[in-house]
């Protein structure tokens, strides 16, 4: 999105590179992501597969709803708040890993605060460093960093992203005894998780690129490269450490601080406010949802 938001990219062809490196970022990263998912926020042993179903539908159900209004909500916030109510209603509150739940809340509320205040560093940095230099000189030189600075964001994003959706499968292959006792995530569950998070980006990702890049604030090169670079960093950090956080949210931080560094009126704190009240009640909400359809699923079981 900030790549189209600075006109360095169209958008078709933004889509197609993120969604490239998406694919790719597999081979940079490990899984801990996975494993914090399959094990650490709710005990494998009580997940069965009403409760993976009951997770997805609520994790989907709001995903198009928000999609639908082309809100930039949390795809991470989504699942976690439904794998949580699918496992609460099905063995209540003993059924949380609290000690990994309490980590990763914290990070959901820390990552976009991350990304707003290494993207204002940034923007403050390079702003001093080419303070000599034209304008024009300065949109050439982070056009070119653009490319970089957007295929490391999205190296992040496929790194963390697609991760969450191996774990979710994983813990279901390991309910089921299907990994033999011991859980890890299969390379055919890596190949296909990255596969489609690409192919979700190439398809679904029109709307929320239009909120992106162009609803929160105006961008140019020098400011979408310094939010974008933020907003890597910090899903890096995040991914090594095995912390499962939105990718949405930590660009949309990040994207509020290069804005705010030029003035506080640049940035449309209308279009922000309705993201952070989307943060706020996605994870209730998929878990609400969740916890219904596993209610309804347990009836036919």
């Amino acid at each position: 999105a900030t790549i189209v938001s600075t006109r360095v990219l169209r958008p078709q062809y933004a889509v197609f590179w993120a969604a490239f490196f998406n694919f790719i970022a597999f081979i940079f990263f490990g899984l801990h992501v996975a494993e914090t998912i399959g094990r650490g926020i709710v005990s494998a042993d009580i997940v069965t597969p009403q409760v993976v179903f009951a997770a997805l539908v609520g994790a989907i159900a709001w995903n198009i709803i928000t999609w639908l209004y082309g809100i930039p909500s949390s795809s991470s916030h989504a699942l976690i708040g439904g794998l949580v109510g699918g496992a609460v209603a099905k063995a209540g509150s003993v059924a949380i890993v609290w000690s990994g739940l309490l980590k990763t809340v914290a990070a959901i509320v820390l990552s976009p605060l991350t990304g707003f205040v290494l993207a204002l560093v940034l923007i403050l940095t390079v702003s001093w460093i080419f303070v000599r230099q034209t304008p024009f000189a300065v949109d050439n030189t982070f056009r070119t960093l653009q490319f970089v600075s957007a295929s490391l964001y999205s190296l992040g994003h496929g790194g963390n992203d697609a991760q969450k959706t191996m774990g979710i499968i994983a813990v279901l292959l390991y309910s089921q005894g299907m990994l033999g006792g011991e859980f890890y995530v299969p390379f055919w569950v890596v190949i296909t998780c990255q596969a489609m998070l690409a192919l979700g980006t190439l398809f679904g990702g029109w709307r929320i690129v239009h909120t992106m890049g162009s609803k929160i604030t105006r961008l140019n090169p020098m400011q979408g490269f310094c939010a974008e670079t933020g907003g890597a960093i910090t899903l890096f950090g995040a991914t090594w450490l095995g912390i499962p956080v939105s990718t949405t949210h930590t660009i949309t931080g990040a994207i509020v601080g290069v804005g705010a560094a030029r003035r506080i009126s640049a940035v449309r704190w209308g279009i922000a406010g309705s993201i952070v009240i989307a943060w706020v009640i996605t994870m209730p909400s998929t878990a609400l949802i969740a916890a219904c359809c596993y209610g309804i699923v347990a009836l036919f079981s």
